[in-house]
């Protein structure tokens, strides 16, 4: 059933049920990436208040690789990126101030960064629990792998040893916007990452928590087209299978 309703390619019409569209970009600029979002964004939004919410609208999820970036939240600190303009360049890094939740992050090669674009109402998830959603997608991965992971009171993302004063460390970022339940903006799992970019900003504004990727926990690097296969299946199975109606 899942995989009936998969499309590979863009699909612009109504349907019955939701639809859920997926398309990896590969490795794309960040503000190609952004572009990209925006568009399919807007026209979900517009498809959406047009039709009065009388037929589900195509939907999409996205994963990509960005060169080395930092973005920050619409409400980050700008003192979480520890360096200036010039040694951005020197390590052939961008920055960016993005319209989504949380502080400052870096995305890179080896990260699988997912832009999923949905519509929550139709599929019958919340806010919060799309989040979690996203969260729990990333821990259900990770013990796949045999890295016990899980959410942390008080802050997004997926963390391993979250009780452990010292070895507390992020391996997936989450940040979000949402616009009449309309979503853009995602995750970032860091997999075989280079993790020196992280000694530059506070990573998610926290100064003293760590960060990690699966190739650091496992010992070795990590077939990117092998995870973001399994990942795809879970996220496709949780956001087809979760939830229950979404009140204006």
């Amino acid at each position: 059933m899942l995989k009936s309703i998969w499309r590979l390619s863009m699909e612009t019409e109504p349907q019955s049920q939701p639809q859920l569209v997926f398309r990896d970009l590969g490795i794309i600029e960040y503000g190609a990436a952004w572009d990209y979002q925006e568009e399919q964004f807007n026209r979900l939004v517009e498809f959406k208040r047009d039709l009065a919410g009388k037929e589900f609208p195509t939907q999409y999820l996205i994963f990509c690789e960005h060169p080395h970036v930092y973005t920050l939240g619409k409400s980050g600190d700008e003192s979480n990126l520890l360096i200036r303009e010039d040694f951005l360049k020197k390590i052939e890094a961008t920055y960016f101030k993005t319209n989504r939740g949380g502080d400052i992050t870096y995305h890179g090669p080896g990260q699988i960064v997912g832009y999923p674009i949905v519509d929550l109402e139709s599929l019958g998830i919340g806010l919060k629990q799309y989040v979690t959603l996203l969260e729990d997608a990333i821990v259900e991965l990770l013990q796949f792998y045999g890295i016990t992971a899980t959410r942390m009171n008080g802050a997004t993302g997926v963390w391993l040893d979250v009780d452990h004063p010292v070895k507390a460390r992020k391996i997936c970022a989450i940040g979000v916007r949402s616009s009449r339940y309309i979503t853009m903006h995602g995750f970032a799992l860091n997999v075989n990452t280079n993790l020196d970019y992280f000694t530059y900003i506070n990573p998610c504004g926290f100064e003293s928590k760590g960060v990690s990727s699966m190739e650091k926990e496992l010992g070795k690097p990590m077939d990117m087209d092998q995870i973001k296969d399994e990942l795809r299946e879970i996220l496709m199975q949780k956001f087809l299978t979760t939830g229950s109606p979404v009140k204006s």
